[in-house]
């Protein structure tokens, strides 16, 4: 089987479909590989196809002025992306950048549009989906409204135990190496800050930090 076939069998909205489904909508798609910092596709791009990250690690984000970014998120292996933009039929409304080399694989949305067609439950797999996304969107805007930096970025680490966390003898390890500079401009606060936060974090023993590794020791943590 060629490799953009397993792509797509290891995704969570394509897995289930038959062996020839999936070898027919592999035959209208491509890989495409991008360095370290490379645009995938940027605002006013039009969005003719949705993504699927076969290796590596995408960011999401915006720009707030002067360059500065501010990230939506992470798209990891096996999940799709830019698929709400590709339905509406419109351009895409924001950047998506590798994070590190990454191979996507492109879908275009005629394919994956009459593949919905005749499996009506990829419709439901992908409501499911946006509905996710829009819950985390949702929850980390109330946490920029309504809490302080220190909450915000506890708030932060906490979903990315929940998306990343491996238990250890020591606590849950987060096991994605994220850098400062990104979980500030997730939570919408300086770098300094949250390495300054991180380090408080730490004296009190909630966390334990190794090489960029953080590692939750204290379960009272989740609750903060």
């Amino acid at each position: 089987m060629n490799e953009k076939y397993w792509y797509l069998k290891k995704c969570c909205v394509f897995g289930d479909l038959p062996i020839d489904q999936i070898a027919e909508l592999e035959s209208h798609c491509h890989c495409r590989e991008f360095r370290r910092g490379e645009i995938v596709y940027g605002p006013d791009d039009e969005a003719d196809s949705v993504l699927l990250l076969a290796r590596g690690r995408v960011r999401i984000y915006h720009l707030a002025g002067e360059d500065k970014q501010a990230i939506l998120g992470f798209v990891e292996p096996t999940e799709l992306f830019g698929a709400v933009s590709a339905f509406n039929q419109g351009c895409r409304n924001e950047y998506a950048a590798a994070a590190e080399k990454a191979v996507v694989l492109i879908l275009p949305r005629s394919a994956v549009l009459a593949t919905i067609g005749r499996y009506p439950l990829l419709a439901t797999k992908l409501t499911t989906l946006f509905a996710q996304r829009l819950q985390r969107v949702e929850s980390r805007l109330k946490s920029l409204l309504f809490r302080s930096s220190r909450q915000r970025l506890i708030h932060l680490l906490n979903e990315f135990a929940e998306t990343y966390g491996q238990p250890s003898s020591e606590g849950i390890v987060i096991a994605q190496k994220i850098s400062h500079q990104d979980m500030a401009s997730i939570i919408g606060a300086t770098r300094e800050t949250v390495t300054i936060t991180l380090g408080e974090l730490q004296s009190e023993g909630m966390l334990k930090i190794n090489k960029r590794r953080i590692t939750i020791r204290n379960a009272a943590f989740f609750s903060c």
